[in-house]
């Protein structure tokens, strides 16, 4: 019998269960993961980014997790010696017709309390020498970080007070045995007081377990990226965005460097025919039928039927994928990217066609359950945290420790 029993060991899950162990310091605390590493799906395969919270909803939870959990996250890897750096980031409208979405996303920026600079395209150059521009916007507080290093810092502060951390522990079946609840895994069965769903791209699936309403279906869109070769690695100091087009719910093509000096380039953004299908020939039948016969999916599609084909273009053909990195860069050539990882985004859609644009949390009988936690949700992984532990206090009847 376990207090706490959590599913899910990627960012989320992770940072939950430490802040749980935090507050409730005599509470059996317990953390299962399917896959035999901790960060295994998104976590382990974003581009890296602290993010400052310019692009989201003023009032949204990602607005005010990301700005707050960009403090935290620095201030975590300082007090735990992670590898990370606040670089700051460029954000560009590359011609003139992209100059008034750029005024909204630094009006956005304000609104968010986010420091944020209007400069010129020759302020540009002095950030970036390469990168061609009408006009941009420098955000100081944005950083980079190696993520599955603060995961693993996240899992040991759990283990170290006195968690039950399990690897290779997939929940297959969740019973509700009087006031707690039975977890049936490949691993035996466990039971607990309370349970937190951060599943991630099966985070539907595991509320429909708990007899839970997710309220979305989760739908996997896979991100593609390609590496600057080492000798090309000049052409960016830090992070270089486009405008985004505030009709599609993706940031578009991007450069970003990585804590580890490496530049990628990306990502797409196209439909995965498997939940975790990293590559263009991962397909799952039960994951498409799903997709397929999910009403909003086609709702989406006929939106956004334009961007779509233009991803699968970038998806399929290196050159166009090229094209689109030489409108930052114009010196970029084909020769002087490689392919490199993919990732694949869990993002939870409506039945009416709409994305889910904020993290989305839903209550259950002695159960939370994080139904839409894309990017920035590494960033927020801190504020994320500690607004379900406060959920908790409010369902719990255990005494929490005043910190």
């Amino acid at each position: 019998m376990y207090d706490f029993a959590i599913i899910g060991g990627g960012i989320v899950g992770l940072s939950i269960g430490m802040k749980l162990s935090q507050t409730y310091p005599e509470a059996s605390i317990l953390v299962l993961e399917k896959e035999n590493q901790w960060a295994a799906h998104q976590t382990g395969n974003n581009s890296g980014v602290i993010h400052s919270g310019i692009y989201y909803k003023p009032g949204s939870f990602k607005a005010k997790f990301s700005r707050d959990g960009c403090r935290s996250m620095v201030e975590f890897c300082q007090e735990h010696n992670i590898d990370h750096e606040v670089c700051g980031k460029v954000i560009v409208a590359t011609d003139s017709s992209e100059l008034p979405r750029l005024e909204n996303l630094y009006q956005r920026g304000v609104e968010n309390s986010i420091e944020v600079k209007r400069i010129s395209p020759q302020e540009v150059k002095e950030f970036e020498p390469h990168v061609n521009s009408v006009g941009g916007i420098y955000v100081a507080s944005t950083g980079i970080v190696n993520y599955k290093q603060v995961c693993l810092k996240y899992a040991q502060i759990i283990a170290e007070g006195g968690g039950d951390l399990r690897l290779n522990t997939k929940v297959q079946k969740i019973l509700t045995r009087g006031n707690s609840q039975v977890l049936e895994t490949n691993n035996g069965a466990f039971e607990a007081n309370f349970i937190v769903n951060c599943a991630g791209l099966y985070s539907d699936r595991v509320a429909k377990l708990g007899h839970v309403n997710p309220q979305a279906k989760i739908v996997p869109f896979r991100g593609e990226y390609y590496e600057l070769t080492p000798e090309k690695r000049y052409l960016v100091k830090g992070l270089i965005y486009p405008v985004p087009n505030p009709d599609f719910p993706f940031l578009g093509v991007h450069f970003t460097r990585m804590i580890d000096g490496s530049v990628h380039a990306g990502p797409n953004a196209v439909l995965s025919l498997k939940r975790e299908g990293y590559k263009k020939s991962d397909f799952s039948l039960r994951d498409f039928a799903e997709v397929m016969a999910y009403p909003g999916f086609w709702k989406l599609a006929a939106k956004h039927a334009d961007e779509g084909i233009k991803e699968i273009i970038r998806s399929f053909s290196k050159a166009a994928f090229v094209q689109s990195l030489q409108k930052l860069i114009p010196e970029v050539q084909a020769q002087d990217v490689i392919p490199t990882h993919a990732g694949v985004r869990a993002q939870a859609l409506m039945g009416d066609g709409k994305l889910v644009d904020d993290f989305l949390i839903v209550q259950g009988q002695n159960s939370i359950h994080v139904c839409n936690a894309p990017s920035p949700a590494a960033t927020s992984s801190l504020e994320i945290g500690k607004a379900i532990v406060e959920r908790i206090k409010e369902q719990s009847s255990l005494q929490p420790v005043l910190s």
